[in-house]
């Protein structure tokens, strides 16, 4: 396949606005992707429409390749229509039919359960035919859109039928969360995975690190004299983290019920964000260097003891409830979900880090379903000004300065400042400024899987998760699902639509509360 970022994308030319100078895609060699798992729900609403953008944008390399790999029988053909269709439908903007027929021309297909030894010898040959096609080695790119028990087998197939490598080229393994379920599995699964692939060659997927915010966390904090003085313990009161959705379980019961908000969002995203506000600068903007810091605030975090879990998490199911309007069920009634099941629709922490930077600063963090609504922010809460002389009747008064960055809804940064309410009094109340990706860039922000699978196929681990990162996460929920799982419930109920349980605020110490959903 050929691609190239010219017109014919049939978007209007953004020489006007010298701040879309940036989104210009770095060149990628030539590379085959395969999928497995390639007719799942991640694939079909997430994956093949972020590889149709990458196209539709001339980001993909001039030869670049698509196998899907499943257990449902399907031709090439199929397959092909397969993908059309899931990109029609879930793509952020309409496809066009011709980037899409060049798309898709020599996709080819392979069936089979992932531990059949004939899978992969079909996906040598085809692997091999497009070797041949291009007249050189090809790249190659394994991402594991699979259950997680699928991961080790796939793996160590690739290994046992040589996929492992490919002379004059690089491969690489791609593996979605979760990482495991405890420590001990995580720790087994690197084991196993790494018997196979070297680390370099592994790339962890979390896709809230693709997402254009949380990279700007990084921009906003080193690469401006405004914000960097202050992200200390002796400017910053508190650090809220909030993941919420306004959606149930759906129709993924059988995941869910096993899995639950603190390995679903917490051990993964939720302490990635914590990672991204609170990590040191690093020498170079480089993917070790990157990663290394991380390492060092999670390993600096306050581990939960069996002792201290109670003081310093909450858990909690949503019951019935109404939702934009509409009545919902409860968690106990949801369809697959056991009418005794005490697996957490919602979790919240306190957490502390214990370096020169935050010693002392708390960091909440809160996930649930069937909340308010959705929205995904990290609120930093600046201590409060030393000395209030504005209390004239009628001010809302001086409120402590806010810096919010939000992923969902809408991409943006607000920055919330008291200034004075017009008239002859002096009477404050709080006023925002506000950044919007949509408006500021003239640009709909890439989707977070365009950014992830185009830097895995040019080997850029610096949003990806590293072995020891993953262990170090663990660390710190270990105990937490250790705790939960030995305390059986009845667990604490919240309704539908709301802000959450109430036994959340207890976490906070007195006179402060959570954010607004």
């Amino acid at each position: 396949m050929t691609t190239t970022g010219d017109a014919r994308l049939g978007e209007t030319p953004e020489e006007g606005n010298p701040l879309v100078e940036g989104l210009e895609r770095l060149p990628v060699h030539p590379t085959t992707l395969v999928i497995f798992g390639a007719t799942g729900d991640l694939a079909r609403r997430k994956l093949l429409p972020a590889i149709y953008n990458l196209a539709h944008e001339g980001a993909l390399p001039e030869r670049f390749n698509l196998v899907g790999s499943s257990r449902s029988e399907m031709t090439h053909e199929a397959f092909a229509e397969h993908t059309a269709e899931a990109i029609r439908q879930f793509s952020r903007r309409p496809p066009d039919e011709t980037v899409l027929t060049e798309l898709l021309a020599q996709v080819r297909y392979v069936s089979g359960s992932f531990d059949d030894d004939e899978v992969y010898r079909q996906l040598a040959v085809h692997l091999d035919a497009y070797d041949q096609t291009a007249g050189q080695p090809l790249n190659r790119a394994f991402y594991l859109s699979t259950a997680p028990e699928f991961f080790p087998v796939i793996i160590e197939e690739l290994g046992g039928h040589d996929l492992n490598a490919h002379e004059g080229a690089e491969v690489r393994a791609v593996i979605e969360k979760p990482f495991g379920t405890t420590l001990a599995e995580a720790k087994e699964l690197n084991r196993r995975v790494l018997a196979v692939f070297a680390e370099k060659q592994v790339f962890r997927i979390d896709h809230y690190l693709g997402k254009e915010t949380v990279q700007n966390l990084m921009a906003f904090r080193f690469a401006n004299g405004l914000f960097e003085p202050v992200w200390n313990r002796n400017y910053i009161d508190r650090v809220e983290i909030t993941a919420a959705e306004d959606l149930g379980i759906g129709t993924r019961a059988g995941y869910y019920d096993h899995a639950g908000a603190l390995r679903d969002l917490v051990q993964n995203h939720m302490l990635q964000l914590l990672c991204n506000v609170a990590m040191e600068p690093p020498v170079h903007f480089e993917a070790d260097e990157i990663r290394d810091e991380k390492v060092k605030v999670l390993r600096s975090v306050i581990r939960p003891t069996p002792e201290t879990v109670d003081e310093l998490a909450v858990r909690a199911q949503y019951g019935p409830g109404t939702v934009g309007g509409e009545d919902v069920v409860g968690y106990l009634q949801e369809e697959g979900v056991p009418a005794d099941s005490n697996t957490e629709t919602y979790a919240a922490l306190r957490l502390e880090i214990d370096n020169w930077r935050w010693a002392g600063v708390p960091f909440y963090l809160r996930t649930g379903k069937r909340l308010a609504r959705k929205l995904t922010e990290i609120a930093i809460t600046l201590k409060p000004v030393p000395h209030l002389a504005f209390q004239q009747e009628g001010s809302v008064g001086v409120r402590p300065n806010q810096l919010i960055l939000t992923m969902q809804p809408n991409e943006g940064v607000s920055l919330s400042l008291g200034a004075k309410i017009p008239g002859a009094r002096m009477r404050i109340r709080p006023v925002n400024m506000e950044f919007l990706y949509g408006t500021s860039f003239m640009s709909q922000s890439p989707e977070a899987y365009e950014r992830l699978i185009l830097d895995a196929m040019r080997g850029d681990a610096t949003l990806f998760t590293r072995n020891d990162e993953v262990e170090a996460q663990w660390q710190i929920c270990d105990p937490i699902v250790a705790r939960w799982e030995a305390t059986p419930g009845p667990l604490a109920q919240y309704e539908s639509g709301t802000q959450g349980p109430a036994e959340a605020g207890r976490l906070f110490e007195a006179g402060a509360r959570w954010r607004a959903i």
